[in-house]
């Protein structure tokens, strides 16, 4: 199976032996973040430091001056990934034999909802999420697809995988996060991460709701919850909690919204594209869901898409729904954690790749070369082997 790992270019620039070492475990090519949000990353192995703080989400190659007269515009990273980092990174891994395909964040940025409050994702309760762009509205629709363009198609990249390309909700793990208190499960999770912005009030008006009633029951059906006292089976309690009809109109408003956008930043990014680019996003099957992995409908997003990454460090069930609409020539890569800190598990990589592969999957991911520690990168030369 072809095999990709993620890496980030501080894992690589300053470090001459890092393109060697990740050649080294026998993947065939490495997903090399363009286009990053913001972390505190470990640099177990690099000659000159252990710990990044890449401080706000950032493109790490320098962004194109059309963006110079618009409101929403990509950040320079700071001294984390200076200049052309990535394309300094991307040389340097081409050397050493390896494929190199960039790694885009889209819909999940905290500077941007800092500096622009209005394009937020705002809940229920009227709480503004910064880290959650609204994909609802045009400006930051337009935002998103010329950023998965531009990040997306590097020099000497030969594809992309689109992280975040959907609706982001409540679910955040943000710095010194303290959300973890109450267990809102699935259904929970949905409901505060139903946007209330002027364009989501319009837009569920559109589908026969009125805004403020929705707003009202969904703080009520989400009141339980609070207390403990909620159960969760999914999309099944959101119907009971909101009424069947009511939680329909709010999925056909978010649904097609996020179709939407996924169409039209693949187009955006073949347009930019060499022939034969590949396009992959990492995604859920479970539409309702929200997240890194954007919530999609299968059938459709491999109508759009070359391909999909799929999570699988909980286990590999996600990935027959979307093996369920592959096509010849479909990308269907299971995503697993090889950090063993981060509750990865190298040494059962060999297995989960066989499991992975009986049920659809045609490349794997590793997360992620430049995290995991000598043990972990041997257990997965292995592997590999």
């Amino acid at each position: 199976m072809r095999t990709s790992t993620f890496v980030y270019p501080w894992d690589v620039n300053g470090d001459p032996e890092a393109p060697r070492r990740i050649a080294g475990l026998g993947v065939d090519q490495v997903t090399l973040a363009s286009a990053y949000h913001s972390t505190r990353a470990l640099t177990p192995r690099h000659p000159r430091r252990r710990i990044v703080t890449a401080e706000y989400a950032a493109v790490y190659y320098p962004a194109g001056d059309h963006w110079a007269d618009r409101a929403l515009r990509p950040c320079p990273a700071g001294d984390w990934a200076p200049g052309d980092a990535f394309g300094e990174a991307a040389e340097a891994l081409r050397g050493a034999g390896l494929d190199v395909h960039t790694w885009v964040v889209l819909a999940h940025n905290s500077r941007l909802g800092a500096e622009h409050p209005d394009t937020s994702v705002v809940n229920a309760y009227g709480d503004r999420y910064p880290w959650a762009p609204c994909i609802a509205q045009p400006a930051t629709r337009a935002y998103l697809t010329g950023l998965a363009a531009e990040a997306a198609v590097r020099p000497g990249a030969a594809g992309t995988e689109l992280e975040s390309l959907g609706w982001y909700g409540l679910q955040h793990l943000h710095a010194h996060d303290k959300t973890a208190g109450v267990g809102l499960g699935d259904a929970g999770q949905y409901l505060m991460a139903l946007c209330f912005c002027p364009a989501c009030r319009a837009g569920y008006g559109e589908h026969g709701l009125d805004a403020d009633e929705l707003a009202a029951a969904v703080r009520d059906a989400l009141e339980p919850l609070w207390r403990g006292a909620g159960d969760d089976a999914g999309w099944p309690t959101v119907e009971k909690l909101l009424g069947e009809p009511v939680a329909a109109a709010t999925r056909a408003w978010r649904d097609g919204r996020a179709r939407t956008l996924q169409e039209a930043a693949v187009a955006a990014v073949r347009a930019a594209a060499p022939e034969g680019f590949q396009v992959l996003l990492h995604a859920d099957p479970v539409a309702y869901h929200c997240g890194a992995n954007a919530g999609v409908d299968p059938a459709h997003v491999l109508s759009v898409a070359d391909g999909v990454v799929v999570p699988c460090a909980g286990g590999t069930a996600l990935l027959a729904p979307f093996a369920e609409h592959a096509r010849p020539g479909t990308v269907l890569a299971a995503n697993f954690t090889v950090v063993s800190g981060m509750g990865g598990s190298p040494g059962t990589l060999a297995t989960d790749a066989a499991r992975a592969r009986a049920l659809g999957a045609t490349e794997l991911r590793l997360y992620h070369a430049g995290l995991a520690s000598d043990d972990d990168l041997a257990a997965v030369r292995s592997a590999l082997r």
